[in-house]
């Protein structure tokens, strides 16, 4: 299999299943525009989050990593109309502008709250305020940081909650044990914790696709 055979094939299952409207396509013009680096979740990656938010019953997110709001977008569409909340930590103050600006055109600013700063000073800033438990965190920020992202999601979480790590698979280079490349490490780092954490039930699989070939993480908080 080839690059082009693996967008063709997204770009059908995405045609069919996840078509995109008005606001996503302005979401991914305008971060583009904006000079954001175009490593959004694929439109399919997208439409899988939503339902996984739905079928989790969620009624509160927390994403690590908004870069244009994309994802975000994706996710707060599944909450309930009566009462659901989302927080988004991005670390760029630009970026968290571009996607606020677009989570707005969405008409989702009221369920959606954009924090910029580092997440892992956001992330006890959460904790004080009592903000969780949250239902379902997704991670998708700097992979230097994972195994600590993972232990605070775990803090702000509930037996049940959803977690889901994205770019994980690192073309394959997840499995060099001899790497020294921070973001392999870090990774390598998360998988090791998890593995040895009594609280998470968890899986991974490789992907591929328009984004090329990666790998996403999905657990469950147990205890």
């Amino acid at each position: 299999m080839t690059q082009d055979q693996w967008t063709t094939v997204d770009r059908y299952f995405t045609e069919l299943l996840a078509p995109t409207d008005d606001a996503l396509a302005a979401t991914l013009a305008d971060s583009t525009a904006a000079g954001l680096p175009e490593i959004a979740v694929a439109p399919n990656q997208g439409k899988l989050l939503n339902l996984l938010v739905a079928m989790a019953g969620a009624r509160s997110v927390l994403e690590i990593g908004t870069l244009g709001g994309y994802s975000t977008i994706w996710m707060a569409r599944a909450l309930p109309a009566d009462g659901g909340r989302m927080v988004s930590l991005e670390y760029n103050p630009a970026h968290a502008d571009v996607a606020r600006a677009n989570i707005a055109r969405a008409g989702l600013d009221k369920i959606v709250e954009v924090r910029t700063g580092a997440a892992l000073d956001s992330l006890p800033q959460l904790e004080a305020e009592g903000a969780g438990p949250f239902d379902f965190v997704f991670i998708d920020a700097d992979k230097v940081n994972n195994p600590h992202y993972v232990e605070w999601a775990l803090r702000l979480s509930r037996p049940g909650t959803v977690i889901v790590v994205d770019n994980v698979g690192r073309g394959g280079a997840v499995a060099d044990a001899e790497s020294t490349e921070p973001a392999i490490t870090g990774t390598r780092a998360m998988f090791e914790l998890i593995s040895r954490e009594p609280r998470l039930d968890a899986t991974a699989f490789q992907t591929v696709g328009v984004k090329g070939y990666d790998g996403l993480l999905v657990a469950r908080v147990v205890a």
